[in-house]
């Protein structure tokens, strides 16, 4: 049955206190963004956290905060430098987002991190949820959040139907996050001296993480059992409800490894938007009829008398498509300057590696080039065009 049927004060009554006690005993007060709740620093965590676990994000989330403490330090930086503390994480586009966002609030705000959901969702990279999230979180505001982990149990507590991606899903479960809110913002019950908002919204998170799982849900252990509908039922593998299958297209490329006498691969700097923005990658062609050739703008490299030699295939998975990746490694017996774009390519030593950020794929395809080649002594280094 629906939310809007099913979710009358009867259901909702103590549905915050209950997750409020939980948290205090149970839940995770132990996180890295927990022990200065910042909203820079909630804000980073909030955006590593989307789409990749917990304990993923904690390594990355410390190598980020000792490189760019401030939102000030995020917008002085180079691009490169803040994918490459990215390299790994995936989804890029969160990295790029946030370094425009700081730049935006240095440059528009003073370095002063917006505290209003209108100033917070007109940032890059940040929307209703995340907003919510740093306005519960670093400032004890009563913000509804809803990250998947807080969809599911929504979902499965009032039966919700549908797939929470869908507008109209989505819609029923930001109404019950918004009615769901503690009225009273302090005090929480065991005197920890956090707020009431920053708990239960914490409590939220760690429900869908720790026993609302997506599979085999721990519900003996869960505070909000006794009012769960799913588990009232024996349905809780029904809700939230799946996303629509969807067969998703494959694409080709060739990838080429031009490797120089200094054991250096040639690498090319994505276009800032589509896939892989901003990082580096191997140059690549189309797979076409015929043998293939050079990319243009590559003046000046001559190939070794030699064949290439055609590595494993990847495959790399995409939201919308697959991509199947042929990589040919080709030696390169000389190379010259030529005036070309600037900063658009980049002689990479696997050796010394520079600090910029690489397509996953790339990443794979070098670590596995640099455990099969002796290291040469002496080699580092340098940005130069070829």
């Amino acid at each position: 049955m629906p939310a809007r049927t099913e979710s009358g004060s009867a259901a909702t009554d103590g549905f915050a206190d209950a997750v409020i006690d939980w948290f205090e005993i149970h839940g995770r007060q132990d996180l890295p963004w927990q022990a200065d709740p910042s909203p820079y620093r909630v804000w980073v965590s909030e955006i590593m956290l989307q789409q990749t676990r917990v304990g993923t994000v904690i390594p990355y989330f410390r190598r980020f905060m000792a490189r760019f403490p401030d939102v000030a330090a995020l917008a002085a930086a180079d691009i490169d430098q803040v994918l490459h503390l990215w390299t790994g994480l995936g989804y890029y586009a969160r990295a790029r987002n946030l370094h425009k966002a700081a730049r935006t609030i240095v440059e528009e705000h003073g370095g002063r991190f917006p505290d209003t959901l209108a100033e917070l969702d007109r940032l890059s990279g940040i929307g209703r949820s995340t907003a919510g999230a740093i306005l519960a979180l670093a400032h004890g505001r009563r913000a509804p959040i809803l990250d998947g982990n807080v969809k599911r149990v929504l979902a499965r507590c009032f039966a919700v139907e549908g797939y929470p991606g869908g507008s109209k899903t989505r819609s029923e479960l930001w109404v019950l996050a918004e009615r769901l809110l503690p009225h009273r913002l302090s005090d929480s019950r065991t005197g920890s001296g956090r707020s009431r908002i920053g708990a239960y919204t914490q409590g939220m998170m760690d429900l869908g993480a720790t026993l609302c799982t997506r599979t085999n849900p721990d519900c003996p252990q869960c505070p909000l059992q006794p009012r769960c509908l799913a588990r009232q039922r024996g349905e809780t593998d029904r809700y939230p409800g799946k996303k629509p299958a969807k067969t998703l297209p494959v694409h080709s490329v060739i990838m080429l490894i031009l490797q120089d006498a200094e054991g250096r691969v040639l690498l090319e700097k994505r276009p800032p938007n589509g896939i892989w923005g901003s990082l580096y990658s191997l140059p690549q062609i189309e797979t076409h009829d015929g043998t293939p050739t050079l990319p243009a703008g590559l003046p000046g490299l001559r190939l070794a008398n030699e064949s290439p030699a055609e590595l494993p295939p990847i495959r790399h998975g995409f939201t919308h498509f697959q991509l199947d990746i042929t990589p040919l490694h080709y030696r390169v017996a000389q190379t010259a300057l030529a005036v070309a774009e600037s900063g658009r390519w980049l002689w990479y030593s696997i050796v010394d590696p520079a600090e910029v950020g690489l397509a996953a794929p790339v990443r794979k395809l070098l670590a596995a080039l640099a455990s099969a080649e002796p290291q040469r002594p002496g080699s580092s280094m340098r940005r130069e065009e070829p």
